[in-house]
C-alpha cells in the first residue's frame, strides 16, 4: 500500500467542520465500507460525517419508486451513529434535483466521491454540490473512447485510481483500505475489517417469534438458511435446485431433522411459494425481510448454516458469525466472504458460467467434506 502523503491534508481535515461522502452503495458494499466510515469518524471526531447514497437504478417510472424508496440499506445506514445526515431520496430525477439543492445549502468544505460506476458522473455531481469546496473522487485510467470524460475529472481537486497499480488484492477490503489510506492517510488493518451489524433487540425478538410460529427452535434441530436470489440473473441459483438440495440434505442422517428457510426478495415470493408447494418440501418455510432490513440479519443470526449465492447475505453471514457456504462465479473472487474460517466457497467450473451452472452434488460434496466449521457446529 502506498506510503505517499495523503491526498487530503491533515490541515484541511482539521479546519473543516463536516464532510460529505458520495457512494452508490449496495448492501454488500456497506457491509465492508461500514468499518472504514466508522474508523474515519473515530479518527476525526470533530467532523460531522454526511452520506449521500445514490440510487443507480434511478428512474422516471413512478411505478418503480415504491420498491426503490424501501431499499433496505436505508434502514441500516440510518441506524449507524457515525452518520449525522443521510441523503437517501435520489431514486427519481426530481428527487435527485431536490437532494442536490438541499446538499448545496450545506456549503460542504469537503466532498469525497467513492463511486466506481460512472465515476465521471459523480465527479461532476460532487462539484455541483460543492462549487467552492475541496472535492476528491475516483478516476480510472481513461481509454481512448472515454477521453470525453476528462472535463468531468478536471472538476476534482484530487483523484485516486479505483485500485492501486501493482498492488496485490486479496479481498475487496484491500481496495477500500487503499482508498482511505490514499485520501486521508488512515490505516485500517486487516484485523479491523471484519464486518459487523448491530441488530436492535426488537428484531431479534421478532425473529425468535417467527421461528416459533414455524415450529423451528434454535438448539433443537439444525436451521439452514438458503438464499438463491441476487439482483442479477447471473448470480441467482434456480429454485428447482434449491428444492433438490433440500431433499438431498433431508435424505442424509446428519440433516434428517433440519429445518430450512428459503429467502426470497418480495417480487419472487409467489414463485418461490409455488416451488415449495410443487415439491412438497417438509419443514421448509419462505422468508423475506419486507418490513425492515434488520429482519434479515436477525434471522441469519439464529440459523446454524447459511447457503447463499454471491450477494449481501453471504457477507452478513460473516457479520453475524454463522458458517456460510457461498456459491460464486469465478469473475469476482475479491468479493468472497472475508472470514475464511467460517466460510467455504464453491465457484463455477469456468469463468464464463453463471451461478446456475453449479450442480447440487457439488454443494452436497462441500457440505460433507471441507466445511469443517459447519460439521463442528451443526453435524452432531
Amino acid at each position: 500500500m502506498t506510503s505517499a502523503s495523503p491526498k487530503i491534508s491533515a490541515d484541511l481535515l482539521r479546519k473543516s467542520d463536516k464532510i460529505l461522502f458520495i457512494a452508490h452503495l449496495a448492501l454488500g458494499d456497506f457491509t465492508y465500507l461500514q468499518n472504514f466510515f466508522q474508523r474515519f469518524s473515530q479518527a476525526y471526531p470533530h467532523l460531522r460525517v454526511h452520506l449521500w447514497v445514490d440510487e443507480v437504478r434511478r428512474t422516471s417510472k413512478s411505478a418503480e419508486w415504491k420498491f426503490l424508496k424501501k431499499y433496505s440499506l436505508y434502514d441500516w445506514v440510518a441506524q449507524c451513529p457515525f452518520f449525522e445526515k443521510i441523503y437517501d431520496r435520489t431514486y427519481s430525477p426530481q428527487l435527485l434535483r431536490e437532494s442536490i439543492v438541499e446538499a448545496q445549502s450545506e456549503h460542504y468544505p469537503l466532498v469525497v466521491s467513492l463511486a466506481t460506476l460512472r465515476p465521471h458522473f459523480y465527479a461532476g455531481l460532487a462539484r455541483e454540490i460543492s462549487p467552492h469546496g475541496f472535492v476528491a473522487g475516483i478516476k480510472p485510467p481513461l481509454k481512448l473512447f472515454e477521453l470525453h470524460h476528462q472535463p468531468a475529472y478536471r472538476k476534482l481537486d484530487v483523484a485516486i485510481p479505483p485500485k492501486e497499480a501493482g498492488a496485490a488484492q486479496m479481498h475487496i477490503t484491500d481496495t477500500y483500505a487503499g482508498w482511505f489510506q490514499q485520501l486521508f492517510g488512515l490505516d485500517v488493518p486487516e484485523s479491523a475489517r471484519h464486518p459487523f451489524v448491530d441488530i436492535p433487540e426488537q428484531w431479534l425478538d421478532a425473529a425468535q417469534r417467527q421461528l416459533a410460529l414455524w415450529g423451528f427452535y434454535p438448539g433443537n434441530g439444525k436451521i439452514v438458511f438458503i438464499n438463491p436470489f441476487a439482483k442479477t440473473k447471473k448470480r441467482c441459483w434456480p429454485l428447482d435446485k434449491v428444492a433438490e438440495l433440500i431433499k438431498a440434505m433431508q435424505a442424509q442422517e446428519a440433516w434428517r431433522d433440519a429445518c430450512f428457510i428459503v429467502n426470497a426478495v418480495p417480487q419472487e415470493l409467489e414463485r418461490a411459494r409455488v416451488m415449495i408447494g410443487k415439491h412438497n418440501l417438509a419443514r421448509t418455510e419462505l422468508f423475506s425481510a419486507e418490513e425492515n432490513f434488520f429482519q434479515l440479519p436477525a434471522m441469519l443470526r439464529l440459523c446454524d448454516l447459511i447457503i447463499s449465492v454471491e450477494t449481501a447475505v453471504m457477507h452478513l453471514a460473516n457479520a453475524v458469525g454463522v458458517p456460510v457456504l457461498a456459491l460464486m462465479r469465478q469473475k469476482n473472487p475479491e468479493w468472497a466472504p472475508i472470514d475464511e474460517k467460517n466460510s467455504a466457497v464453491i465457484t463455477t467450473a469456468t469463468r464464463r458460467e453463471w451461478v446456475d451452472a453449479i450442480p447440487v452434488n457439488r454443494v452436497m460434496g462441500q457440505l460433507q467434506s471441507s466445511l469443517t466449521v459447519v460439521a463442528d457446529r451443526c453435524v452432531k
